[in-house]
């Protein structure tokens, strides 16, 4: 309805200045002062059409993008589906994830690029944390960390996408954030996790804010954990995943899409009541590349 009173506005406007000028109520445009007014409609107008002719393109991206979630999934599923029957072969599946994830990041055209990959120690468990704006994060996050298997915590509601919700549950620890008990739950499969030698990665914004915000406030969860276990926390920043690949249906472009690891932060020897310190010393690390990349 918005898209279609968008569109009819400055055609019903420059139809009215066309009707006033032939009944001479307004015998010159720009004497009368509605010249600029009318050339910015005009001008409206044209970006208008032009965003309409790109609709087709951008459902044709967004089925292309989950074909390219889908069809690896079936086409790789015999080996996926002996990959998740024991946690032991929990390596097995993360090599195959990072390959789906190179095929849907190839596939839609997104030329990544990760800087400070070699922060990870081998045999060394971390806590990940990046900004949250698209869907592809997950996928650029599989590929920023190579040889460093982890697990997701995310949130239980994706079980239900059909084919992917069924690994989903199986290789990540859900959360239901309505549900005290479910947090509660986390800690203990993380601790889990972390026992068998995975890192582990959360985005602490707690989900995907409104696209005018440019990083969200964080929750305690992944600073929770981190202290809980003593797990060193490396900060991520995404740079270009929100222009790329939005949760706006019609939208998105092929391009860049550019990854910072940054140095661990310690927590070794960290009290739980230091955790929001910690907290907010990540946040400004991301806030300040994500501040500094739009000057």
């Amino acid at each position: 309805m918005k898209t279609a009173i968008s569109i009819l506005t400055p055609i019903a406007v420059a139809s009215c200045y066309k009707w006033l000028l032939k009944k001479q109520f307004v015998t010159d445009i720009t004497e009368s002062g509605c010249g600029f007014v009318m050339k910015c409609y005009i001008c409206v107008s044209k970006k208008i059409k032009m965003k309409v002719l790109l609709y087709p393109l951008w459902l044709l991206y967004r089925i292309w993008f989950y074909m390219l979630m889908l069809v690896p999934i079936i086409v790789l599923f015999p080996f996926i589906f002996v990959s998740i029957l024991s946690e032991k072969t929990y390596p097995l599946f993360f090599k195959i994830a990072r390959l789906w994830a190179k095929i849907i990041l190839i596939g839609m055209g997104f030329r990544y690029s990760i800087e400070g990959d070699e922060v990870f120690e081998d045999g060394k468990s971390y806590m990940l944390v990046a900004n949250h704006t698209s869907m592809t994060d997950i996928m650029l996050m599989l590929i920023a960390v190579k040889n460093h298997p982890f697990v997701f915590v995310g949130k239980k509601e994706l079980v239900k996408i059909p084919i992917f919700g069924f690994i989903y549950k199986r290789v990540c620890i859900l959360v239901d954030r309505k549900s005290s008990k479910s947090r509660y739950e986390v800690f203990e499969r993380a601790q889990k996790r972390i026992q068998q030698g995975l890192s582990i990665c959360i985005f602490p914004e707690g989900g995907v804010p409104d696209e005018s915000v440019l990083l969200d406030e964080f929750k305690d969860g992944a600073f929770r954990i981190a202290i809980e276990h003593q797990l060193p926390i490396v900060p991520m920043t995404f740079f270009d995943n929100k222009q790329r690949f939005s949760y706006t249906f019609f939208s998105g472009t092929p391009g860049k899409m550019r990854a910072i690891i940054h140095n661990p932060i310690e927590t070794k020897g960290k009290l739980m009541e230091e955790r929001h310190h910690i907290k907010e010393e990540v946040r400004k690390i991301i806030l300040a590349d994500l501040e500094n990349d739009k000057k």
